[in-house]
């Protein structure tokens, strides 16, 4: 099979483009640098070198392709974080038609399925919204939960404050998500021909947010590592502090009061809170004592 995958060699897509390879599929790796096609090529993958908001470069890209993988990067710009994610996923969506794409896994989140007050997760709403307006293609969306290596951003604030915390209460239960579960998702749906429009959680724990404070903190050595909730102002006064654009710290807080009030997590809960990863919060605190 001929698969295209997007995101070039980031948490998920060296992971994915490794599995596909070592399965033998023909992969192109989408990049938007020139400097990591030495990389792409020495998994033994094609590089393709463009941006995926160019929906040109997308369509001669896609052509003959059996499935491609969808992953917008965060962030878009820096600015207008929202408009720039819905306007690649348009430039995806102009481009499959061109192509003659049939089998699309866009990688997307929890939360998705709201227009709204969930920070950067509204530009996946957009993205999945056109989306749904193809015709003729097989499309899965993979929402996904809050990715555990989020946490590493957290460094910081737990060494000098000796904290763990967000916008959010410690009794928050939050569907989390390792890297590697989410790899392998895409890799078992780009193998399969799909059918229709199809939504499929990918979630490997399911924890609070004192539970997260109180594992990572165990694996660290800080076994009474507390989760302290900030207000929202609060959160983007020490997230602008530490260097966050402005735009980012307020959509973040959105996100964070999202999940505070139940609303991002709901339509998975609602689906029965079915947990499939493998990695639980208690595989990924070894990794993150590794890295601490």
């Amino acid at each position: 099979m001929k698969i295209i995958v997007t995101g070039s060699l980031g948490n998920i897509g060296k992971k994915l483009a490794t599995m596909l390879v070592a399965g033998g599929q023909d992969v192109t790796v989408v990049t938007s640098q020139e400097k990591r096609r030495a990389a792409i090529e020495n998994l033994g993958a094609t590089a393709a070198i463009g941006s995926v908001s160019d929906a040109t470069f997308l369509a001669q890209t896609f052509a003959g392709a059996d499935s491609v993988f969808v992953l917008t990067p965060p962030a878009l710009g820096g600015s207008d974080v929202i408009a720039n994610t819905a306007n690649a996923g348009k430039a995806f969506a102009e481009a499959f038609k061109t192509a003659n794409v049939k089998r699309v896994v866009m990688l997307s989140s929890i939360g998705a399925d709201l227009p709204g007050g969930t920070g950067p997760i509204e530009g996946l709403y957009h993205i999945e919204q056109a989306f749904r307006q193809l015709k003729g293609i097989n499309i899965t969306f993979l929402r996904a939960g809050y990715f555990y290596t989020n946490y590493y951003n957290d460094v910081t604030l737990i060494k000098t404050a000796g904290i763990l915390g967000s916008n959010l209460p410690g009794e928050t239960l939050i569907p989390l998500v390792h890297p590697q579960d989410i790899a392998t998702a895409a890799a078992e749906e780009l193998q399969q021909s799909g059918n229709g429009t199809h939504v499929r959680y990918i979630v490997s724990d399911y924890r609070t947010a004192a539970e997260v404070a109180q594992a990572l903190g165990k694996a660290i050595g800080k076994p009474e590592l507390p989760w302290v909730p900030f207000s929202d102002e609060q959160f983007v006064e020490g997230a602008t502090q530490a260097g966050v654009p402005a735009e980012m710290a307020h959509l973040y807080a959105d996100m964070g009061a999202g999940l505070r009030k139940g609303a991002i997590q709901s339509d998975f809960a609602k689906t029965g809170a079915t947990v499939t990863g493998t990695t639980k919060l208690e595989d990924f605190a070894k990794e993150f004592a590794g890295a601490f």
